[in-house]
């Protein structure tokens, strides 16, 4: 019993610590920046200027967020994708999730055409998926898309090709499309505005 609580007290300090170290550092760092450019003030112009220490940090914490990311992350990240390179199995997993989280969150997001297609000629049967892919040339396919319909309550879907007459695109925004057919229709969303 006294070995388990022993082990949960250093995981909680194992979680805590580095919240905790980030803030003192900060607080310390404010303190120090604000007494000494306040000190400066007074000798020299003979006035004080509140929040002058919070404006001297964030100049400090957006300086040095600079010198990680140029210096210290894009290197790594280099390296990293070198080694990742020379192994042709590893290469080929890394860049399809990749891709694939870069088509959610990034800068070249894919899944920004959202659409209804009938899926069913018989009958009235939609879903709701997005485009992917509006020229199929390369698979020598003429007057289709690739369409992607993610599944409900999870993170995979599948790819499907489709005539041009069954889409119907959606004027909605497309993050909205992908939480409701994410959440299986239960998530709720702004209406839009007149």
């Amino acid at each position: 019993m006294i070995k388990k609580l022993a082990n949960y007290l250093i995981q909680g300090v194992l979680y805590i610590a580095p919240l905790g170290i980030t803030a003192y550092i900060i607080y310390a760092v404010f303190m120090f920046m604000d007494g000494l450019l306040q000190e400066q003030l007074i000798k020299f112009f003979g006035f004080k200027i509140p929040g002058l220490g919070i404006l001297t940090l964030l100049i400090f914490l957006i300086f040095v967020g600079y010198i990680g990311r140029t210096i210290i992350a894009d290197p790594l990240k280099l390296v990293f994708k070198k080694i990742i390179e020379s192994v042709p199995l590893l290469n080929f997993v890394y860049s399809a999730f990749n891709d694939l989280f870069s088509a959610f969150v990034g800068k070249e997001r894919k899944f920004n055409k959202p659409v209804l297609v009938k899926v069913n000629l018989n009958s009235d049967l939609e879903k709701l998926g997005f485009i992917t892919e509006e020229n199929l040339e390369v698979l020598g396919i003429k007057d289709k898309v690739a369409v992607y319909f993610p599944h409900s309550y999870n993170f995979s879907g599948e790819l499907f090709i489709v005539p041009l007459e069954n889409i119907k695109p959606l004027n909605v925004n497309s993050s909205d499309v992908m939480k409701f057919v994410v959440s299986a229709g239960l998530t709720s969303w702004e209406k839009p505005k007149d």
